[in-house]
């Protein structure tokens, strides 16, 4: 994620540049630390064909590699890969990106994001 520098007269606002689109609903999302024998609470992140952020108020240090196990909303298709922490914001969350995560989930998840962008499938 990039941060884009706007404002004038002394004052700066900085906003979140995205490389892709992102999706904000997942009917389910379990985490489990790899080699830890419990899941990890966590709400419903935003997710895009690389990686998610994941609320949590749960520190995991940069690097950490997580298994993943969630559940698209739209197609009830279930995805289980693992995940490496590429950083990690102290009591909010953690971004993660997806590692050896296969070309149908990945396709899924476009999929799935085209749908929830698509002006029918907003509500009015």
């Amino acid at each position: 994620m990039k941060m884009k520098r706007t404002g004038t007269g002394g004052t700066e606002e900085f906003t979140a540049v995205r490389r892709e689109s992102r999706l904000q609903q997942l009917s389910e999302l379990h985490l489990r630390y790899e080699g830890g024998e419990y899941e990890i609470p966590i709400r419903p992140p935003d997710i895009s064909q690389h990686g998610m952020f994941i609320n949590t108020a749960k520190h995991f240090p940069e690097g950490a590699v997580v298994k993943l196990r969630f559940r698209l909303t739209r197609s009830n298709v279930e995805v289980q890969t693992r995940g490496e922490v590429r950083y990690c914001l102290p009591g909010i969350g953690i971004g993660v990106e997806f590692v050896g995560i296969g070309a149908e989930a990945v396709s899924a998840i476009n999929k799935e994001i085209a749908a929830s962008s698509s002006p029918l499938s907003k509500k009015k």
